[in-house]
């Protein structure tokens, strides 16, 4: 990781740190920051003689190299103080909540409309709806490119940035062209390293967020950091981290909750983790419970599927979505914990 003694460096400087780490079989990243931007070496940075020839150089401040296989989202790396903001939220700072359908019907958008304004008026900062689904069954509803409309409609309408999930290059790129803010990776394409470099690539230089899910099987959580390493290694640190249950599942919840690997997560990396409780439990009952205990154990916000009529939702809402009432109650409560947290823990701790 070079860090330059300006805010930034020049074209003609970058390609000078550009000739010196290609003599040695890496190159440059740059990474930037709201006030500075960093050059990540991408491949192995430990070459003695690299290292003396770039902090010789007068514009380089100096050179930290990272022997953790997250170069770029260890918690030791230069992107530690990097910030992520949804809706006007700086993520540890403040609790984010999104909120809204598991899957947008485009026979009927006045209910995502409806959806949408009643979960601001809750406390939800972002609105979440799904416009293309996987499905585990072929003939099950897999969404249509037309709810695309519907999602920025109410993104209009209430002000709120929006979320979506993204499967493939076409869909990542209508997403983006639409002017989606937030991008969902779910769990079922968490390790799809072709997507992940695609998404990282389409995001380079925009504002845009991705919210990472985690691998629908438990593994190790160095794979799942690792997979966020593929997206901010182009130069977009704007990543969450999404635990949302794993399987095999729990008796009675739809997954294993995961919840409590928040602080192990805030131990190795330095990226914000929002957790999605309704696929975690996946039953309406369990979601206030599910978030109340994600706040606790340090979660930076939450991912919460809500419908102002569930039982006529589409996908998993029947089952998992709660209404805006039981979504401002769940807020309220969760704002406290958040507080808590906040004022009792020390700032490593709570962070």
């Amino acid at each position: 990781m070079i860090l330059p003694k300006n805010n930034r460096l020049s074209a003609e400087q970058v390609a000078e740190l550009t000739a010196v780490v290609c003599e040695f079989g890496c190159r440059i990243q740059p990474i930037v920051g709201d006030v500075r931007t960093i050059y990540a070496i991408v491949g192995d940075e430990r070459h003695d003689l690299m290292i003396s020839r770039l902090e010789g150089l007068p514009y380089v401040d100096r050179v930290d190299t990272i022997q953790s296989p997250h170069k770029l989202m260890d918690i030791k790396s230069d992107l530690a103080n990097h910030r992520v903001r949804v809706g006007g939220v700086t993520l540890g700072d403040e609790l984010l909540i999104m909120a809204g359908h598991c899957t947008l019907d485009p026979k009927n958008p006045n209910r995502f409309y409806e959806t949408a304004a009643a979960v601001k008026e809750a406390g939800a900062h972002a609105i979440r709806g799904g416009v293309w689904k996987p499905r585990t069954n072929p003939y099950a509803f897999q969404g249509d490119h037309r709810s695309l409309d519907i999602l920025m409609e109410a993104s209009r309408r209430t002000g709120l940035p929006v979320d979506t999930e993204v499967m493939d290059e076409e869909q990542l790129r209508m997403a983006l062209d639409a002017g989606v803010h937030i991008l969902q990776i779910g769990a079922r394409n968490a390790l799809n390293y072709s997507l992940l470099r695609q998404v990282g690539k389409a995001i380079a230089g925009r504002d845009t967020v991705v919210l990472l899910k985690r691998s629908i099987h438990s593994g190790p959580l160095n794979e799942f950091i690792s997979a966020a390493e593929y997206i901010v290694n182009f130069g977009n640190p704007n990543v969450i981290l999404c635990p949302r249950g794993t399987q095999p599942g729990l008796d009675g919840y739809r997954n294993h909750p995961d919840e409590s690997i928040t602080p192990l997560l805030k131990e190795r990396t330095w990226a914000p983790v929002v957790v999605d409780p309704s696929h975690s439990v996946g039953k309406a009952a369990y979601v206030t419970a599910c978030s109340l205990a994600a706040v606790a154990y340090g979660a930076d916000g939450l991912c919460i599927e809500a419908n102002v009529e569930p039982a006529k939702g589409l996908g998993d809402d029947p089952k998992q979505a709660v209404t805006p009432a039981a979504l401002a109650g769940l807020i309220k409560q969760a704002k406290a914990i958040h507080a808590l947290r906040r004022s009792t823990l020390s700032p490593v701790t709570a962070s």
